[in-house]
């Protein structure tokens, strides 16, 4: 009788599981149809000036233009390779690194200083540095991208490694692990979603701070496609920039989304 009382029950839950992400997704596009509709009748109806702030029809037909010319491709291609270049280095860098301090608490001790005076000094606040050093090139912009995008990774991977749970690693001790088992076994997999969590706010910075970049010095890029739209007057081309950049961060941020849960589906 108690298989026949849990069955429906769980049938039931799985039934109203896609009916709730249905009504989320719902909810999630009104607020972003009711925003659009707010962006096309302000400067039509006069709220605020359409020379300043143009319909969101003007700014959409200026994607197209942008695009059919390929001139939006063109800085959407540059800022792309420069985000992502600096993005994965940086978490090349920081990955290891952040395991290694947060596993050996020697390394932690020494190192927790440094730590603590980097992850407060803004990236854009180290740009005339970064500039100097390395010049108006793709270095400095690709090296910016890079500081910006390790502590989030860094901090967060230190974070997730000295907060796994302390009876996981009781328990594999006394399973008999290694301490490489332990590690690549118990430690890893527990920290992948906290770790995920610093990748996915570095993928955010990796783009803002580089479109500020890109204001200096650039020929290309979103960036510069922003910048010289502003100078020019060309304000929808400018606006057309910016719903660029909105939207490869959420591309940028549900594709780690993915990846993360198919790295998670053991906590299913």
């Amino acid at each position: 009788m108690a298989e026949v009382i849990t069955r429906p029950k769980h049938a039931g839950s799985a039934r109203q599981a896609p009916t709730g992400r249905v009504r989320q997704t719902l909810v999630g596009s009104a607020g972003i149809v009711a925003f659009l509709l707010l962006w096309e009748l302000a400067p039509r109806l006069g709220l605020v000036d359409s020379i300043f702030l143009p319909p969101v029809t003007r700014v959409g037909q200026a994607l197209v233009e942008l695009a059919g010319t390929g001139e939006l491709w063109e800085h959407f291609g540059a800022s792309l390779a420069r985000s992502l270049t600096g993005f994965v280095v940086a978490a090349v860098i920081a990955v290891p690194l952040g395991i290694l301090i947060g596993w050996y608490r020697p390394v932690h001790a020494a190192l927790n200083p440094l730590l603590e005076l980097f992850r407060n000094t803004a990236a854009l606040a180290l740009l005339p540095v970064f500039v100097l050093l390395l010049g108006l090139g793709e270095l400095s912009k690709v090296s910016l991208v890079v500081f910006a995008c390790t502590w989030p990774i860094l901090l967060n991977t230190v974070s997730a490694v000295r907060t796994v749970d302390p009876l996981l690693i009781k328990s594999a001790r006394s399973l008999g692990f290694s301490p490489l088992a332990l590690f690549v076994k118990v430690v890893l997999p527990a920290s992948v979603p906290t770790i995920f969590t610093g990748i996915r706010l570095a993928g955010a910075s990796s783009i803002l701070v580089l479109i500020a970049a890109e204001m200096v010095g650039a020929e290309a890029g979103l960036g510069y496609l922003i910048n010289a739209s502003q100078y020019s007057f060309l304000v929808p081309e400018m606006y057309a920039g910016i719903v660029t950049i909105s939207l490869l961060g959420v591309a940028l941020n549900q594709v780690l989304v993915l990846t993360e849960r198919r790295l998670s589906r053991w906590r299913a």
